[in-house]
């Protein structure tokens, strides 16, 4: 019978911020750049718990997982503004940036490959580069999703990541955002270096 490792919550203060990077709106639900709602929403479905709460100017929702009580939350400022549910919610609970896991799409990954970082650049994500400038600083993890590369280097990067993948591309990237959840337990449960040996 299956059990899911993320339950409600029972009380408790906030251990982790698992941010989850997106764009609201019907017309970006399957985007590449959504990559990190779609984990979001994997992640609620497997195990029971939804988006339902707004706050911290995001979608909310408060769960165990990996033996910490975590807030998951889908920014809701559009990606470019990212970095301003981040540092409400993480100024609120008195977590350090080591404490807040940033789930995103990335470009210069292959469809499907998986990444998990201590810190970084944003390497041109602009999601993630609005959260160091709100954090003041690069060194939060995070877990990338490769999108893949657009075809040629004339190709519009903003059509892109705003362009929903196809046939291979798509079915690898749902796989990845499928593994996201149980990445993220590996992180909270074993710490970062052991997470980084078994996904990366």
């Amino acid at each position: 019978m299956f059990r899911p490792f993320l339950q409600r919550s029972r009380g408790g203060p906030i251990d982790y911020l698992v941010v989850f990077l997106g764009n609201p709106g019907g017309k970006y639900e399957n985007t590449r750049h959504n990559a990190g709602f779609r984990a979001g929403d994997a992640t609620a479905r497997r195990c029971g718990v939804s988006f339902q709460k707004l706050k911290f100017h995001a979608l909310c929702a408060d769960a165990h997982l990996g033996g910490s009580r975590v807030l998951l939350m889908k920014p809701q400022t559009f990606m470019n503004l990212s970095g301003t549910a981040v540092r409400e919610a993480a100024s609120f609970y008195k977590l350090p940036p080591e404490r807040v896991l940033v789930v995103a799409d990335d470009v210069s990954l292959p469809a499907g490959k998986l990444r998990i970082r201590a810190g970084g650049s944003a390497g041109g994500h602009n999601g993630l580069k609005h959260i160091i400038a709100s954090l003041g600083t690069e060194a939060f993890p995070r877990i990338k999703i490769g999108v893949g590369s657009p075809p040629h280097p004339a190709y519009d990067m903003v059509d892109w990541v705003l362009g929903v993948p196809a046939g291979e591309d798509q079915k690898a990237v749902e796989e990845a955002v499928s593994r996201v959840s149980e990445a993220i337990e590996e992180f909270l449960s074993a710490g970062i270096d052991r997470a980084m040996n078994k996904y990366n």
